[in-house]
């Protein structure tokens, strides 16, 4: 407890000054920038210019700071910031819950990671304090029956006594929040902690029983969120993500443990949270109206943290943890799409900033949220802007008597060098915390880890370089994304691409070629109006133009490989993985192999009597059933036996998978189909010559059929 008090009277201060630090500058560079414009100029266009400009330059700078303090943080402290016991008291009452949600997600993949992530706790001599839960959210037929079979092969080699658990909910409202609130209603009386994984999210068992011991000796402290690294990246993108999350990460997450103390971030996964006041405290309410600003609330991770912290209970972001991992997206169309539904939850957040009780940190986080999209739309204004003064100043002549009744004229006045020296500057905002991370790899002699110094310097020109590139492009979707939650189109919920996907041409042209058309068009305007300043805008128009062909490029394995071969854009992670990496590259290269089932999903369930028999046990029961409902499936079932499995839709294989006693007896009913009826369920292998009855093998088990002997 008095770790956590010690840092609470700081905390109020360190807000006053970094706001000092941010606005004063901000309203600095904007009188400044008003200087800089041509004078005498447009004056609603110059004063709406310097406003927009303060308002990014102030937002840029916020990054610095942050990373400033982050800097000298590392530099003078490496140290956690909660204390842990040093020695631990055995208790029983001690069990934490170590849960996956997962919509869709690839199965073995999944399977892959707990199975990584328990035989880690394993060697820890602790697992007995743990459980591990696969909680699915999954609407497929396919993906259901997929997932269960996973997990029956993961326990089988995990052993029977596996601590290793698997949900599906059949009503997956509010999504992920609902997953985890639907968990806790059912099993969180059970522990006095819980772990969130993402699909993706890999957690070693050291840092896992390290969470727990700082939960424990800090009883103050609601949440703990880890600082994940980037992983398993192959992709040129993914792996200039990957190198950049590293170096720059440590830096930037101390920086915001500075700033926000026990208001820290939580960021939906690799965190550790103390349950009873989750419950307690965190049920998310929905919010009035039907739009997009309404209903669930999208981005929960950081409502929830906002509410534990409103409720007296601390937030802690931990990044001198080492040893929590996850996976980034492989392109950047998948980054893109990823973002479309984090702006609209974002936004959402618009109407929570004011909310009664929360911490001041974290309405400065609400805000950061909704500044990380709508900035995009302020320096899109800006450029716009600028660019109608400049075709203003080109076709308009100037007034050198504004006024009447003048002695002298008013010459137009442009300063070229100050308008250099400014953005210089600000050049030196946004690279100055490339240059800090840089320093402290040098520093603590961490720079052979990434290769060497030299790979450490070519890196980060590299990566600055291709960010200066794709700034515009994702400027002009973050643009498209704001706009369009502002007229009211919601985002679906989609799985995330994971793995090693590429952008083909026909995906580049169809998602940049509204920005290559732009660039072309605005461009050749301005520099048909105002050839001076189209050289000002080349760096925005170039990178427009070029996004087709980047977007694709930045997307294949083979770029990837290659600069992996010559070691740029290594991570420490990458040069020596650890043993849970390791380990989960082990099982992700034997598990794709394992299964030999004939039929996949639905049709496993129908077809094979080791599938069928598993999801049949792992159905709950529903008590008594309505005679419509029950004749219904009946009929639905001797559809599916006349017509076969091609003329069932989704929601019919949904329908006969939710039923134990339907599904059973689909199940013997295909095997006494005879002819072409059967043929059409069960295909050509178990039929003899031209014989019309099937003849399935004499030992046909799950365990044969899923995990090798």
């Amino acid at each position: 407890m008095r770790a956590v008090r010690s840092f609470q009277p700081l905390a109020p201060w360190r807000g006053v000054l970094l706001a000092v630090l941010v606005l004063i500058p901000s309203f600095i560079a904007s009188e400044f920038m008003l200087q800089v414009l041509p004078h005498p100029g447009f004056g609603l266009i110059n004063d709406s210019l310097a406003v927009l400009f303060g308002f990014l330059f102030g937002w840029i700078s916020i990054g610095l700071w942050i990373s400033i303090a982050g800097a000298v943080v590392l530099l003078f402290q490496r140290r956690s910031s909660l204390v842990e016991t040093k020695f631990r008291v055995e208790s029983a009452d001690v069990r934490t819950a170590v849960i996956m949600p997962i919509f869709r997600e690839d199965p073995e993949r999944v399977c892959a990671g707990i199975e990584a992530v328990y035989r880690s706790v394993t060697d820890t001599g602790r697992l007995s304090e743990f459980d591990f839960f696969i909680l699915s959210d999954s609407h497929d037929a396919d993906a259901w029956v997929e997932e269960e079979v996973a997990w029956a092969a993961l326990r089988k080699r995990l052993g029977a006594g596996a601590h290793v658990f698997y949900r599906r909910r059949r009503n997956n409202t509010k999504r992920k929040s609902g997953n985890i609130a639907d968990f806790c209603r059912h099993w969180g009386a059970q522990y006095r902690y819980m772990v969130i994984l993402d699909a993706d999210s890999l957690m070693n068992g050291s840092i896992l029983t390290r969470l727990v011991d700082k939960m424990e000796a800090n009883p103050a402290v609601g949440l703990i969120q880890t600082l994940p690294v980037a992983v398993h990246q192959h992709t040129l993108f993914g792996r200039v993500q990957q190198f950049a999350n590293r170096l720059y990460g440590p830096v930037f997450a101390a920086g915001l443990n500075f700033w926000h103390v026990n208001a820290g971030h939580y960021w939906g996964h690799n965190a550790i949270i103390r349950i009873a006041p989750f419950m307690r405290h965190c049920g998310l309410p929905r919010l009035p109206g039907n739009g997009v600003f309404g209903g669930e609330i999208m981005s929960h991770d950081f409502v929830e943290a906002a509410l534990l912290r409103r409720a007296g209970w601390g937030v802690w972001l931990e990044p001198g943890l080492e040893g929590s991992y996850e996976e980034t997206p492989p392109t950047l169309l998948d980054e893109l799409k990823r973002d479309r539904r984090w702006a609209q939850g974002n936004l959402q957040h618009g109407r929570l900033i004011f909310a009664r009780g929360l911490a001041v940190p974290h309405r400065v986080v609400f805000l950061n949220g909704i500044m990380s999209y709508v900035s995009s739309l302020l320096w899109l204004a800006f450029l716009v802007l600028s660019s109608v003064e400049a075709v203003l100043h080109g076709l308009v002549p100037p007034r050198y008597f504004p006024k009447t009744h003048m002695l002298f004229p008013i010459w137009p006045v442009w300063h070229p060098h100050w308008a250099l020296a400014l953005f210089w500057f600000t050049a030196a905002i946004l690279f100055l915390p490339k240059l800090l991370a840089i320093a402290l790899t040098v520093i603590h002699g961490e720079t052979r880890a990434f290769g060497g110094w030299w790979r450490v310097v070519l890196g980060v020109v590299m990566e600055s370089l291709l960010s200066a590139i794709l700034a515009p492009v994702r400027m002009l979707f973050h643009t498209a994304f704001v706009v369009s939650v502002l007229i009211g189109r919601k985002t679906s919920w989609e799985p995330q691409e994971r793995g090693d996907t590429s952008t083909s041409w026909r995906q580049a042209l169809r998602y940049h070629s509204f920005g290559t058309i732009l660039a072309m068009v605005w461009g050749g305007a301005i520099y048909l109006l105002n050839p001076s300043y189209f050289w000002w805008l080349m760096p925005v128009m170039g990178a427009w133009l070029v996004a087709i062909p980047i977007s694709v490029w930045i997307s294949r394995v083979g770029l990837g490989r290659a600069a992996q071969r010559v070691g740029l854009f290594a991570t420490p992670e990458e040069i020596q993985p650890p043993p849970l990496l390791q380990l989960f590259a082990r099982l992700r290269q034997t598990l794709p192999g394992v299964r030999r089932m004939d039929h996949r999903g639905f049709m496993a369930a129908v077809v094979d009597p080791g599938v069928n028999a598993l999801h049949c046990a792992l159905l709950t029961s529903r008590g008594a059933i309505g005679e419509g409902l029950a004749l219904s499936r009946q009929q639905l079932m001797l559809s599916a036996l006349k017509d076969g499995p091609g003329a069932l839709s989704g929601s019919d294989r949904l329908h006969l998978l939710s039923d134990r006693e339907t599904l059973m007896a689909l199940h013997w009913k295909v095997w006494a189909l005879k002819g072409p009826r059967a043929r059409r369920w069960l295909g050509d292998q178990y039929f003899r010559a031209e014989e019309s009855v099937p003849q399935p093998p004499a030992m046909w088990t799950l365990v044969d059929h899923v995990v090798p002997m």
